[in-house]
């Protein structure tokens, strides 16, 4: 197939300062929860986007000297000339199919508690330290001398990065996390020296370290300075008016300028709050003030709406991160004509949490992210099909989806069997609920694909028993029939039912879906922390129920504190009059009260209730399989060879838990049993004698 003519700007080429990216597909820096612990994974994960088409690759955020570190997060580190190789072998794999490949120079001041190195933090202005984890550590402020030695910190990182191969760098000052932002706003600036007070001694070391890094590298690499277009704060933030006004004095001191929206939870905003391209009110016309090239983010999936923030002037380059995870090959699939095969983003950022909780990063879509070099994962390539022919996977769920697809994908026949009459298992109820429309992409590209393979077939109405399994002779039999909520309140605060009088109407996230909605005063008591119980109290406010929320956390959603949404949903729980009662758990149900315990003191408070929705803990649906199991014995005169259970049905968890589960048992369907073997390539450190 031929790109559609329509798609050509994408693809023309645009100079950066000395060099040139091949196309307008740049992929900003982000985070995946390797860093500096697992490079060549991170090396192997940028290396997969050179080959999907990416005209820019950058590395994530790269803390360049010792005395500004935010452990306990885990990113790249250039501290000194030991740290070349590791992030050498990144630059190679970005380059290797033409893209350029850039660095993120990070000097983190406000930001940085330096738990590792135990290094006084350096900031702007003498400040606590700005961390998610409110450290009780503060700053000493910069003097004249520690400028001077941090603009040569600067320089050495500039000259480390270009031993190492790159094309770019990109002096990072955005988010709030950047010391280039801490100088340019009064929030974190309040010098009165020749760096403080107004804007244009704001800007002086900006000046400065560009011009010091121009002089290092010479005209052999571009350089990019990463900006927040908005920070809210009060009247002192670096508002859009004042970096417009930054960048209109400055047009041209840096090659590209590189827009951001505002705080991170802002510029990754999830889908359930945040629409593609919702930076353009921001960046409307700050090209006009610069004769730079301008990229810009907001989580582009259609190339119609990339094409348009082009011709429209708005931008020169199409900045993605989570676009990016959830298909490393989106600009070759816009190349070769082949749009519907684009895997889009959810907007879920579960990517994101692999950052904030130290851990390798997962993707909902994608289940081979940070995956390609642990286990040799290709997003767009399976491996060769094994000694068997046949499987049956029963459920139609995210991880049954993914299993049928990559197991056709192998050269399998595979029967997809549903119980009921459309495919999508819990995400055709999820996909409904306040803000998730988007997560639906889950199921319907899955669908897509399955429909063009001839060797898939979908079975609806079709629940199976175990008689039924084994008289169809399927070789391997996959079981992924998902889960269902607890009604009796099982999960964390408690390990038996909660007690309850039987005049109390209790309802679970599953009766809500299905249009099973109680009325009146209704207690939600959230042990799950994640998102169901946050949109569940939007629906039902929006049904006109008065909601009280109660937790026994300190936050409503605990958990999505690492989706970056914490905040937002609790604002809009209050905005919507939900009453919310934190750091308590559910005691007892009466017939027309509910008793609340503090998690702290034990003591308890009535609420009144007309009805109760637990959001608890879920049960796998395993029926089939265990049922499968007792008669192990006859799987070979059925001609079964396997029988697996997988997804919620095995382990209820996040969806992007349940798609990675069925890539898994496809491609390790037919392989060796390991046995005790690490499953995966990990990276020893380096003793020093």
């Amino acid at each position: 197939m031929k790109r559609d003519p329509r798609y050509d700007i994408l693809f023309e080429p645009m100079a950066i300062g000395p060099v040139t990216a091949k196309n307008r597909f740049y992929q900003v820096p982000h985070c995946n929860g390797g860093g500096y612990r697992d490079a060549s994974a991170a090396a192997e994960m940028r290396g997969i986007k050179s080959q999907g088409g990416w005209g820019v690759i950058f590395t994530e955020q790269c803390e360049m000297h010792h005395t500004s570190e935010i452990t306990p997060f885990i990113e790249l580190r250039l501290w000194d000339d030991r740290d070349i190789p590791m992030i050498a072998k990144m630059a190679d794999r970005m380059k290797e199919h033409g893209a350029l490949a850039g660095i993120q120079l990070a000097y983190s001041g406000i930001n940085g508690p330096n738990l590792y190195t135990k290094e006084v933090p350096l900031a702007v202005s003498a400040m606590p330290i700005r961390t998610f984890t409110n450290d009780p550590v503060q700053a000493r402020a910069l003097d004249r001398a520690d400028i001077k030695d941090l603009r040569r910190w600067f320089v050495n990182a500039a000259k480390r990065s270009k031993m190492a191969g790159f094309d770019l760098i990109c002096l990072y000052g955005a988010h709030g996390f950047g010391i280039f932002q801490h100088f340019l706003s009064r929030v974190t600036n309040h010098r009165t020296d020749e760096y403080g007070g107004s804007l244009e001694n704001r800007a002086r070391f900006v000046r400065e370290v560009v011009s010091d890094v121009r002089d290092a590298v010479g005209d052999t690499m571009g350089l990019t300075l990463r900006l927040s277009l908005e920070e809210a704060f009060d009247d002192l933030g670096f508002a859009n008016s004042e970096v417009r006004d930054f960048i209109e004095m400055h047009k041209d001191l840096p090659d590209l300028w590189d827009l951001a929206h505002g705080a991170w939870e802002d510029c990754s905003g999830p889908s359930r709050f945040k629409e593609e391209a919702a930076q353009f009110d921001l960046v409307t016309g700050i090209k006009s003030l610069t004769s730079k090239p301008v990229v810009g983010v907001g989580r582009f999936t259609s190339p119609d709406v990339m094409v348009k923030q082009l011709k429209s002037g708005t931008l020169d380059f199409i900045g993605c991160a989570r676009p990016s995870i959830a298909d490393p090959f989106l600009p070759k699939k816009v190349e070769e004509g082949r749009i519907e095969d684009i895997r889009e983003c959810i907007g879920c950022n579960i990517c994101i949490t692999g950052d904030m909780t130290m851990s390798i990063s997962r993707c909902t879509q994608n289940p081979t992210f940070m995956e390609e070099w642990r286990k040799g994962w290709h997003p767009e390539q399976m491996n060769a099909k094994g000694a068997s022919s046949s499987a049956l996977v029963v459920g139609t769920g995210p991880a049954g989806m993914e299993a049928a697809l990559s197991l056709a994908k192998r050269g399998y026949d595979v029967a997809l069997a549903e119980a009921k009459t459309e495919v999508g298992g819990r995400l055709t109820l999820e996909r409904k609920l306040p803000g998730l429309s988007a997560w639906g992409r889950v199921i319907d590209y899955r669908e897509y694909q399955l429909g063009k393979l001839s060797n898939a077939e979908t079975y609806f109405d079709s629940e199976l028993s175990a008689d039924q399994v084994l008289e169809f002779g399927f070789e391997n039999v996959c079981v992924a029939t998902g889960s269902s909520w607890r009604a009796d309140g099982v999960s964390r605060q408690h390990v038996r039912p909660i007690e309850r009088h039987g005049d109390m109407p209790v309802f679970t996230p599953d009766d809500l879906m299905a249009g099973r909605l109680p009325t009146g005063k209704v207690v939600l008591y959230d042990d799950d922390h994640y998102y169901m119980g946050g949109v569940l109290a939007e629906l039902l406010v929006s049904n006109g129920c008065a909601v009280s929320f109660v937790v026994p956390s300190a936050y409503v959603s605990d958990w999505t504190i690492n989706t970056l949404e914490q905040e937002t949903i609790q604002r809009r729980l209050l905005e919507m009059g939900v009453e919310i009662h934190l750091n308590r758990g559910l005691a007892k149900m009466e017939a027309q009260s509910v008793l609340t315990n503090c998690t702290y003191t034990d003591q308890l408070t009535r609420l009144d209730a007309d009805a109760v929705v637990i959001v608890g803990s879920r049960l796998p649906e395993d029926r089939l399989y265990q049922a499968l199991k007792a008669r192990e014995d006859e799987w070979a005169d059925a001609g079964v060879r396997s029988v697996s259970l997988i997804g919620d049905a095995n382990a209820p968890g996040p969806i992007a838990w349940a798609t990675y589960a069925g890539h898994r048992y496809a491609r390790e369907l037919d392989g060796e049993n390991i046995g005790d073997a690490l499953p995966f390539k990990r990276e020893i450190a380096e003793l020093i004698d």
